[in-house]
């Protein structure tokens, strides 16, 4: 039998970098709308410098694995701290909201790149039977650094004004990625050659359609709902009226519970599977926006705020572990953009959704997105043993002819994984 994999080697070069960055997006993040207005922007113009982030990291996927495959990992992750230093840089400049609006574009743009990297990197060098592990942690530390980044940003801000939470995004960034940039390469990137062209985004769209029109729904419905659940809690509380401090406070509790099914996520995965995590998940999401209508006093919406947080954690690193699983060896960068154009086109959507049928009734909007929620757990259930099944195996030589039969189908996305169990005698 073999050890279990160690993931103490990534702790300096991946999981640290992943807190660090994630310091620096919960500081910047929660200012932008702020520096908006202070530069005269009217309330619709400033959500919608804030979404252009979101809309940066579509438009971003689209060439980062062309990117990551020319240049490896490594190098695509220092030319997207570059990019993301320069779209942060550009924001703190700004003398007017649209000055902001392209560095908030060239920012969504930069984490594309930064993230898919990431992730590409963890595919290829954490073995598959510790990968949801290895996901798990580096969302988790994501998560703990975006949990923390607010209250680095706050004390920046108090220093220096607003802009102070962009300097400590800045400054996450690129001290994230001098540290990722000294992961050595992968065996993958190691071998690559001049020779080797990379596969196109509209290429790959069309090779895994079946995967990212089946599974990739579940994707996407999962990114749509855990995106607006940042865009409906704080909107229904200010419904039922309470003030910022106390939606501060039920935002960090629920963010508190959502850190601690985290990493547990990805031990269940490891042991269970992918599906053991992505239903129930969406399920408990789906639940939580369900009972937000109900939701009448800062209890039971500190109610709610829990639920989410169990839903959203219970999900943590299942996303880029069923896009790991899924990839083909041979053009894993260039699969997984346009893995992460099906979650992040989710989380684009999802929070206009809301804002699209909010404006007949909010309780509407939340009972919608509880719905979608549903079917991305129905789409889960159905498509995550197809194409990410359980038992596994990794594939050995054969020695003999004799008794061995697959227990399920194959993935039809080209992978190295199969769904096979131990050798069964007929």
């Amino acid at each position: 039998m073999r050890p279990a994999f160690d993931l103490k080697p990534l702790v300096t070069t991946v999981f640290l970098p992943s807190a660090i960055f994630g310091i620096g997006q919960g500081a910047g993040a929660p200012v932008l709308a702020l520096l908006a207005r202070e530069l005269g922007a009217p309330l619709p113009v400033a959500g919608l410098i804030v979404a252009l982030v979101a809309f940066g990291a579509v438009l971003g996927d689209l060439p980062a694995g062309r990117i990551v495959a020319r240049l490896g990992e490594r190098r695509a992750i220092i030319g997207g701290t570059a990019l993301g230093a320069v779209g942060v840089g550009v924001s703190i400049a700004a003398w007017n909201p649209v000055v902001l609006a392209v560095g908030a574009l060239l920012t969504g743009f930069s984490n594309a790149v930064w993230g898919l990297a990431r992730q590409s990197y963890l595919a290829e060098a954490v073995p598959m039977e510790a990968r949801a592990r290895a996901m798990a942690m580096f969302a988790t530390m994501w998560r703990l650094g975006n949990f923390l980044g607010p209250f680095v940003g706050a004390g920046a801000i108090h220093l220096v004004g607003v802009r102070g939470g962009l300097v400590v995004q800045v400054t996450g960034v690129v001290l994230a990625g001098i540290l990722m940039a000294r992961a050595p390469e992968t065996r993958r990137a190691s071998s690559a050659t001049e020779a080797a062209v990379p596969a196109g985004l509209g290429a790959m769209l069309s090779r895994h359609r079946v995967l990212l029109c089946t599974l990739g729904a579940g994707s996407l419905l999962m990114g749509a709902a855990r995106a607006s659940r940042e865009a409906v809690l704080p909107l229904w509380a200010s419904h039922i009226g309470l003030d910022a401090v106390t939606v501060s406070i039920v935002f960090g509790i629920g963010g508190a519970v959502d850190l601690l099914f985290s990493y547990p996520a990805g031990i269940l995965m490891d042991r269970y599977g992918r599906r053991v995590v992505a239903v129930p998940s969406l399920v408990i999401i789906g639940v939580a926006f369900l009972m937000l209508p109900f939701a009448g006093d800062v209890v039971s919406l500190t109610v709610v705020a829990v639920v989410l947080g169990i839903g959203n954690g219970l999900g943590n690193g299942v996303i880029m572990t069923l896009g790991a699983d899924t990839a083909p060896p041979e053009t894993r960068a260039e699969f997984l953009a346009a893995w992460r154009l099906t979650h992040d086109s989710g989380m684009f959507v999802g929070p206009f959704l809301v804002g699209a049928v909010a404006a007949v009734s909010l309780a509407a909007g939340a009972v919608t997105i509880g719905g979608l929620a549903m079917a991305g757990a129905a789409c889960m259930f159905r498509f995550v043993p197809r194409y990410s099944p359980w038992p596994r195996r990794v594939l050995q030589p054969v020695t003999s002819a004799a008794t061995t039969e697959p227990a399920g189908p194959v993935p039809d996305s080209g992978t190295d994984l199969v769904d096979t169990v131990t050798n069964r005698t007929r």
